[in-house]
């Protein structure tokens, strides 16, 4: 007795074995599985999208943070002593991993949407755990070596956060089908219910987000306040070296209304430009004096500090990747820089119809002019010419030291109500951009305070600042908030509103259409058993077309075989096998 079996049809299914092939290494038809994927690969289906929504967060954070480049390798400086670039190797590694990641993860969706049983090659698990791990560790570096920073993801989304809820809501409404396709089968499960509840929860979040957005930029355009003003923060330091003239020069021309920069008071009462504690990466200390380079630099006499070289580690380190944008002349000119002093740096914004804002840093205790690096501080805006209404000094003394500059204007670089303020006799303040809150800043400006945000270095950060009414920035960059003449984005309640509630709309019409499709899609399927779609399919396709093989065909015995008259007869074209015994044909 012979068990007839139709012979299966198959198409060659290219997509879905280089989908397969990639993602599990299983290239050929035997290989593949439609069963329901295992607990073991389900787990690292888990961890796959959790990499991938960790790698997220840090390319997002390293996106807001190049804000802060110069300060994170100001910081790696203070640790190791050598200064490096050290966001290229984070940059590159980042980039990498979360292309890698985000590939294998719409791998995986593409095996759910055709119904492929999981499974993850081991190479790839490989991968993605060490994927996973350098970003923790990762994490945990910036946390401690930069953990101030974390501010910035919460500035930053008074900039993107209309944006991103654009990008979840689409995220979310395509993941409909997949999560339709599984809570619409035959087979109910409270698992299926939980997962249909958690997305249903996670839909609704996404709905609702923009109620919680402070948004400064969404305002009536007419409230817009006048262009806040910009302060080359050290000159333009991604152009030319810092705190020095031929940066300050570039600063104003790039249009800087004021100038700021790093006094520090030499042992002769002289004070000069310099933002480290020593002159190991600003000059050529090391060549000149290499037993004292680790001195503090107000350890030394004027004499001695205007014989260093300031512009020549510039030129060497290219801490920005600009110096191959400049000129012959310009290098030449910055190759030999000097140190600048405090008068010098006046007298060119005197010139320049200017202010100064200056961050005065005070001797250490065994100083010699400990007691008056204050009256050497005034002695220098006097001789400089400049008028003392328009020097702002940030001191970094306390307040009974504070009153002791007398004749000018003393602004604090910490947050203060607005009785504190006058109560201590400070006129403004210069707050860095994380302490500055929209409601802070309103208060502020309500009360005629002048405010100082610094350092706003991007154009969305700037954008924002902007919208919120504050009066002036500190940059590092003028030369890229100059081609910022109107905010980023600008639009009215209302018209943001419109946006929302339409885009909710639409989204939840489409999401309650694949629903509606993947039930009717699935009760259709339902109706056909697997021989009718094969059937069916051979029907539709020429011989050319379809490629068929004999996946089996079972023989079993009543009595002790075939004998050798009976033949055995394969006829492809109704896609049967029968034999025939004597006269007798089955």
């Amino acid at each position: 007795m012979v068990k007839h079996q139709p012979l299966q049809v198959y198409e060659k299914q290219v997509f879905v074995s280089f989908v397969t092939g990639i993602y599990g290494c299983r290239w050929k038809r035997y290989q593949r599985s439609q069963d329901d994927s295992s607990r073991w690969e389900c787990t690292w289906f888990v961890i796959l999208c959790s990499s991938f929504l960790l790698l997220l967060f840090w390319a997002y954070f390293w996106l807001v943070a190049q804000n802060d480049f110069n300060e994170f390798n100001w910081s790696v400086y203070n640790r190791s002593g050598e200064w490096r670039d050290e966001t290229i190797p984070i940059l590159a590694s980042t980039t990498v991993g979360f292309s890698y990641i985000t590939f294998l993860l719409i791998l995986a969706l593409f095996h759910i949407s055709l119904g492929q049983q999981l499974n993850l090659y081991w190479l790839h698990k490989i991968g993605v755990l060490a994927t996973l791990l350098t970003t923790i560790s990762g994490v945990i570096s910036v946390d401690d070596i930069w953990g101030d920073e974390w501010d910035i993801l919460l500035v930053s989304l008074q900039s993107t956060a209309p944006f991103l809820h654009i990008g979840a809501l689409v995220t979310v409404t395509a993941i409909s089908w997949l999560v339709a396709g599984y809570v619409v089968r035959r087979e109910r499960s409270n698992f299926q219910v939980m997962m249909l509840l958690i997305y249903m929860v996670v839909l609704l979040a996404v709905y609702l987000a923009p109620l919680t957005f402070t948004c400064s930029c969404i305002m009536d355009r007419h409230s817009l306040r006048p262009r806040p003003d910009i302060i080359g923060r050290r000159g333009v330091p991604m152009l030319a070296p810092e705190n020095t003239m031929v940066s300050f020069n570039r600063a104003l021309q790039y249009g800087a209304s004021s100038l700021e920069a790093d006094v520090t008071i030499s042992v002769d009462g002289v004070p000069f430009l310099m933002r480290d504690r020593t002159l190991r990466r600003t000059t050529d200390v090391r060549k000149v004096f290499p037993l004292r380079q680790y001195d503090d630099a107000s350890f030394f006499n004027w004499t001695e500090i205007r014989s260093l070289n300031a512009g020549q580690w510039f030129l060497e380190s290219d801490p920005y990747w600009t110096v191959e944008t400049l000129t012959a002349r310009d290098r030449g000119r910055i190759g030999n820089q000097t140190v600048c002093s405090l008068m010098e740096m006046l007298r060119l914004a005197a010139r320049a119809n200017g202010s100064a804002l200056l961050n005065v840093r005070r001797p250490p205790p065994e100083h010699p002019r400990y007691r008056s690096w204050f009256m050497d501080t005034l002695w220098a805006v006097q001789k400089a010419g400049i008028t003392q209404k328009r020097v702002r000094t940030v001191t970094w003394t306390p307040d009974t030291d504070r009153g002791r500059v007398r004749g000018l204007p003393q602004t604090a670089n910490e947050k203060l109500s607005v009785e504190e303020m006058r109560q201590r006799g400070i006129t403004s303040l210069t707050l860095h951009y994380s302490k500055a809150s929209h409601k802070d800043l309103q208060e502020y400006l309500a009360n005629n305070v002048s405010v100082t945000v610094y350092p706003v270095n991007e154009p969305w950060l700037y954008s924002i600042l902007w919208c919120s009414g504050v009066p002036s920035v500190s940059s590092d960059a003028p030369q890229v908030l100059r081609k910022v003449p109107y905010p980023i984005w600008l639009m009215s309640q209302n018209a943001y509103d419109f946006i929302w509630i339409t885009s909710d709309l639409v989204s939840l019409a489409v999401v309650v259409g694949i629903f509606s499709f993947q039930k009717w899609r699935m009760r259709g399927m339902q109706s056909y058993n697997p021989e009718q779609i094969m059937l069916s399919a051979v029907a539709r396709r020429s011989s050319r077309e379809v490629n068929i093989m004999k996946e089996k065909l079972i023989f079993s015995e009543l009595n002790n075989g075939l004998s050798s008259t009976e033949e055995l007869c394969l006829y492809p074209e109704n896609g049967y096998a029968t034999y025939s015994h004597g006269d007798l044909s089955h």
